[in-house]
This record gives C-alpha cells, sequence and structure tokens, in this order.
C-alpha cells in the first residue's frame, strides 16, 4: 500500500504542468457513510468521454449482431428498476439524476453487468436468467453498479494505471501531451471488461449499492440471496461477472452487517410493486 502511495506521489510531481493531480470527494457519504477521498490524474470529463465512447462502441457491436434489446420484456423490466435506483443517487451525488443515463440489456449466455462512467449501463441476459434473478435482486446488481459510476472507480483506477505509465516511462513520454496520450475508451473498457475492482473500490460499491436499493424501494435482503447465487454458480464454472468483480470470503457477512442501518430507508420508502 505505502509502495503504491509513493509510485502515484511521484506520478503527481512528473505530471506537474502536464495534467491536473487532485483529491478529491467523488460523492457524499451517505447513511452508510461512504467518506473515504480519492486521488485523480485525470479529469471526470476526459473518462465520460471516454467512456461514451466505448460504450457507443459496445451498443453499435450489439445492434449489429441483434443482440441489443432483443428481448423486449427483459429490456423494460432492466430499465424499470434501474429507473427506481436513479432519483435515489442524488443522495451521493446531487448531480447524478440528471445525467445522460442509458440502460440497454445484451442477449448472452454470459453473466454479467456494468454501469460506465456517466451512467452508461448494460446488463447481459445471461446474468437475469440463469440466476432466476426476482426484481429485488436485479436491484441489488443494478445499485452495485451504479455505485461504481458514482464513486468514479473508473476514473481512479486509470488513474492508477496513468500513475504507473507516467512513473516507469518517465515525463518525457508525455511531454506536451497530457493525458490526451491515454487513449481513454480503451482504457475505460479494459477496466470495466478485464480488470477487476479492488476489494476497497467491490466494497464501497456493495454498500451503497444496499442504500440505493433501500431507496428505491427493494429489500436490502436481497443483496445477500444474490450474491449466493453468484458464489453457487461460480462453483459451477465462474461466470464472467465475478472475472471483474472479486468476491472474498467476508463479502456477505460485510454486507448482512451493514443491512440494519439501510432497513429504516426501506420501511420508509414507497412500494411500488
Amino acid at each position: 500500500m505505502i509502495a503504491r502511495h509513493f509510485r502515484f506521489a511521484t506520478a503527481c510531481m512528473l505530471a506537474f504542468g502536464i495534467v491536473a493531480c487532485a483529491t478529491v470527494q467523488t460523492t457524499a457519504p451517505g447513511a452508510v457513510g461512504i467518506e473515504r477521498k480519492q486521488r485523480m490524474l485525470v479529469s471526470e470529463e476526459e473518462v465520460e468521454k471516454g467512456a461514451q465512447s466505448a460504450y457507443a462502441e459496445e451498443v453499435q457491436k450489439a445492434g449489429t449482431e441483434g443482440k441489443l434489446n432483443s428481448n423486449p420484456e427483459l429490456t423494460a423490466r432492466v430499465r424499470r428498476v434501474a429507473q427506481r435506483l436513479i432519483p435515489a443517487t442524488a443522495t451521493f451525488r446531487p448531480d447524478a439524476p440528471n445525467w445522460k443515463w442509458e440502460i440497454n440489456t445484451l442477449q448472452t449466455d454470459d453473466m454479467n453487468a456494468y454501469a460506465m462512467p456517466g451512467g452508461k449501463i448494460m446488463v447481459y441476459s445471461g446474468l437475469v436468467t440463469k440466476l432466476q434473478l426476482n426484481d429485488a435482486e436485479l436491484a441489488a446488481v443494478i445499485g452495485h453498479e451504479i455505485s461504481h459510476a458514482l464513486r468514479e472507480h473508473t476514473r481512479e483506477r486509470v488513474s492508477r494505471a496513468y500513475a504507473q505509465q507516467l512513473a516507469l516511462a518517465g515525463i518525457a513520454a508525455v511531454t506536451g501531451a497530457g493525458a490526451g496520450t491515454v487513449d481513454l475508451a480503451n482504457q475505460v473498457a479494459s477496466v470495466t471488461f478485464q480488470l477487476p475492482h479492488s476489494r476497497e473500490q467491490e466494497s464501497e460499491a456493495d454498500i451503497m449499492g444496499l442504500e440505493l436499493m433501500a431507496r428505491g424501494g427493494y429489500d436490502p435482503h436481497a443483496a445477500i440471496s444474490v450474491w449466493q447465487k453468484m458464489m453457487a454458480a461460480q462453483q459451477g464454472g465462474s461466470p464472467q461477472f465475478l472475472s471483474t468483480h472479486p468476491s472474498p470470503g467476508n463479502r456477505i457477512a460485510e454486507l448482512q452487517a451493514r443491512i440494519p442501518k439501510v432497513m429504516p430507508l426501506y420501511e420508509a420508502a414507497p412500494r411500488k410493486g
């Protein structure tokens, strides 16, 4: 951990005059108390542009293959659940409900879901059908993914990758070019589809996701059952979702410990069926 902080600090010094190195508080703590500050080497705007490009490419590819929103019933269901969670994002970020949200489904046997920066959501049909997710469990998954976007975990991971790049290559490799030398669309795609989140980021997404689903009127206990299903599926063949979402043994225990904190929010939320 100390070595990682040293590399980041070194990169900040190398980047002085080229890109801004900032320590930021991306979200309000909410009822669950997420207060960790994050260090960023790339701007929110740059990462969102990269995400828009990467997401548009995925959508276009899915459309060309006839896999985009090809199950209208599933797509409508995913959008209905997501739309109940989006207003609750204001608890953590007042600007988030006004993001240009895009919510789509991909017809595939793969088990995955993601939310790119700026609210670009994709849910794979295999995740819902193979795990037989009910709406509350689906809300747990979508709330988890939305939380990654709220906390700007992609920006944080791209910043760490960029810091390593700066530290290894030295300032000469990026002189005069700044963060623009990084293909942010490819970086966003890489961290979304290939690289696992850190345990710290996963814990934040789990905890924030509980609050989002509770405020949306979904029983937070469903977060336990969905991860139990995930782990059972992992034993049967390690689904793609868990390849980018590491599942430590204490994950369910942590969720169980946090549920009492958000139950009053669930009990106060209007029931919408």
